[in-house]
């Protein structure tokens, strides 16, 4: 790691971070009271603070109810945000918490309740404190779980929060590596919580950011995974324009009505449809049995299992498959999806 992505930041550098928010009317800030987050705090507060005009700023922290002392690094969170003239409130995750998955419950309730907060605010963007070092890690999660091209692009600076349509996350430390906001803190004498958890080996990124010293002897360090990151996400960008474009000429193949119907059938010139390349057929499934079917994306490895299937299948052969609650048939003419019927449900008899 260099001396620069060890020092502080300078007063041009956290300008350089927001810069593009200065005329949102509200940010909302998401604090747990770890040092990342407590670093973006601080930094938000400076730069808010040398604007003659700039976003109503809202910290929230949200209390899982996972550890007793959230309590307190919740009210260490509020202390701290109001002497940077901050508004404050903490969030509460009520009720039982699942016995399996619970970090991604969390997460998703998390997100959740942030979007609420921006909506009664009347923020549309939530703002985070990943870093580098966190992209780095989710490259190399996505890795383990055998992702494609979507995946490996890892998290960008603006993306919708997940689970929300009307509010945009927003991550203006994705560059900046860890290193660099602990010496902040440090420089201005800011203590921060620290949260057991991210090293606990029962949690994937926490084994995987302890394996990262020795990938770094390999060469693999926090910088290269989070260009590749980048490089990918090139790629993907790409990748969705030739899909756009490969939408538009079939449609207009067919007289598709456009956009796509609800519930479909969404319909593509079998012929013309086979000729196009496989990374592109199968993103054309994926979206169309996203928008018609009823249950939300499909996993990747499920689609790719349908696309084989599809490709192999003679031309002459009447296909029908049912995946994510979208059906797929093609005829010699036509491939289309539409809402799969739904299920009858069993009745007993009584005996």
């Amino acid at each position: 790691m260099s001396a620069a992505e060890r020092a502080a930041l300078k007063a041009a550098d956290i300008r350089s971070l927001f810069a593009d928010l200065a005329d949102h009317p509200a940010l909302v800030l998401a604090v747990s009271g770890g040092p990342d987050s407590t670093a973006l705090l601080v930094l938000v507060a400076r730069w808010r603070k040398r604007l003659k005009r700039g976003p109503k700023l809202i910290a929230i922290t949200v209390d899982h109810g996972l550890r007793a002392e959230a309590r307190r690094e919740a009210l260490a969170v509020k202390r701290l945000a109001l002497s940077l003239g901050v508004e404050h409130r903490t969030l509460r995750w009520s009720g039982r918490k699942p016995s399996t998955g619970l970090q991604e419950a969390a997460r998703l309730e998390r997100y959740r309740l942030l979007a609420g907060a921006a909506r009664a605010a009347s923020a549309r963007h939530v703002l985070t404190a990943h870093t580098l070092d966190d992209q780095a890690e989710t490259v190399l999660i996505r890795l383990t779980r055998g992702s494609g091209v979507s995946g490996l692009a890892a998290m960008a600076r603006i993306a919708p929060v997940p689970g929300s349509t009307d509010i945009a996350l927003v991550r203006p430390l994705l560059d900046l590596r860890k290193a660099q906001l602990l010496a902040t803190l440090r420089k201005a004498g800011i203590a921060y919580a620290d949260d057991p958890s991210n090293r606990d080996p029962r949690f994937t990124r926490a084994r995987l950011r302890a394996a990262m010293p020795a990938l770094e002897r390999e060469g693999l360090n926090a910088g290269r995974l989070a260009l590749l990151a980048r490089r990918v996400r090139r790629a993907e960008a790409a990748l969705e324009a030739v899909v756009d474009a490969a939408v538009a000429a079939l449609a207009a193949g067919v007289l598709a009505p456009q956009p796509w119907p609800d519930t479909g059938p969404i319909e593509f010139p079998a012929v013309q449809f086979g000729r196009l390349p496989a990374e592109v057929t199968l993103r054309l499934l994926g979206r169309a049995i996203a928008h018609v079917g009823s249950e939300g994306p499909v996993e990747l490895a499920k689609l790719e299992a349908l696309h084989a299937d599809l490709a192999v299948s003679s031309g002459s052969t009447r296909f029908r498959r049912t995946l994510a609650g979208a059906v797929v048939t093609r005829s010699c003419e036509l491939l289309s999806v539409e809402r799969a019927p739904a299920r009858r449900k069993r009745v007993h008899a009584r005996l």
